[in-house]
């Protein structure tokens, strides 16, 4: 679905933003793109998206490459979900998507309501100005925009900002749903627990490069010390113990009445980003 070899891209003179990054996105996988800011993030989705131009190496969408495609036919493939709601703030949600959805061919459009519906927006503010919305129905709102034209390939960018706990579940439902359907989801985000739940793979890139790429269980399996923290009750005290897992594999090597709970000490993916790139993503 998308090939990358050997992308570069300059605003200038010393500035080079991106040093020949290499990767691919196969059909039907969602793929997370992390990084912190000024990494290179931004600048590979624009390139991707051909907003940005005057990239070096190449770069293939749909196996067609960017330098030669006609762009027209590939906006009507794409979906984008920007990190900053893109919409008409003197138009209601209905006149917004209406509008947006008026560049796509009828039978290639999703009946509006019935989308805004599946977001969960508000019905009582479908006619209202977008001005009066909060940041979390403008998400819901930009989520329609990049969906309303059944995308074969979806980039989105911070999908669940501004959205309360609930709110960022069903978006991660609603990004499932998609991937079920075929649709191949290119996702950077800070939140790595959007991240872990929903990239079938992820690729890490710090002051452009990519550091890592791999699953996110494989990168957590591969940086983890192996260690387990058991709980438990022994003559009424609870106590704790941390222990390689190797030394389980035999029994359980101390005196017990009750066993609370047996966790590993497995990184987080932020933990293992931090590793690679020695830097948080916010």
């Amino acid at each position: 679905m998308i090939e990358v070899k050997d992308l570069t891209f300059s605003y200038g003179k010393n500035k080079q933003a991106l040093h020949g990054l290499t990767f691919s996105v196969r059909d039907g996988e969602i793929f997370g793109f992390l990084g912190p800011n000024g990494s290179g993030k931004s600048t590979t989705q624009k390139i991707l998206t051909g907003i940005l131009k005057g990239h070096g190496g190449t770069v293939s969408l749909f196996g067609e490459d960017l330098q030669n495609a006609h762009m027209q036919e590939v906006f009507q493939k794409i979906g984008v979900l920007f990190e900053f709601p893109y919409l008409y703030a003197n138009l209601s949600a209905l006149d917004n998507l209406r509008y947006f959805a008026s560049f796509y061919p009828k039978e290639q459009q999703r009946d509006v309501e019935e989308l805004l519906d599946e977001l969960e927006f508000k019905r009582d503010f479908l006619k209202k100005p977008v001005s009066s919305y909060s940041k979390g129905m403008r998400q819901r709102v930009s989520m329609a925009r990049a969906l309303i034209s059944n995308p074969k390939l979806l980039f989105l960018d911070e999908p669940t900002s501004g959205l309360d706990p609930a709110g960022a579940v069903l978006f991660r439902k609603i990004i499932e749903k998609e991937r079920k359907k075929g649709t191949t989801i290119f996702l950077t985000t800070h939140n790595m627990l959007d991240a872990d739940l929903l990239c079938d793979r992820v690729a890490f890139i710090s002051n452009g490069n990519i550091v890592a790429l791999d699953a996110p269980r494989n990168l957590k399996e591969k940086n983890s010390n192996h260690s387990i923290i058991i709980s438990y009750l022994y003559q009424g005290k609870r106590s704790e113990q941390m222990m390689e897992a190797s030394e389980l594999k035999a029994s359980i090597p101390f005196a017990y009445d009750e066993l609370i709970s047996v966790h590993s000490q497995e990184p987080t993916l932020e933990d293992v980003f931090i590793q690679y790139t020695g830097r948080r993503l916010s």
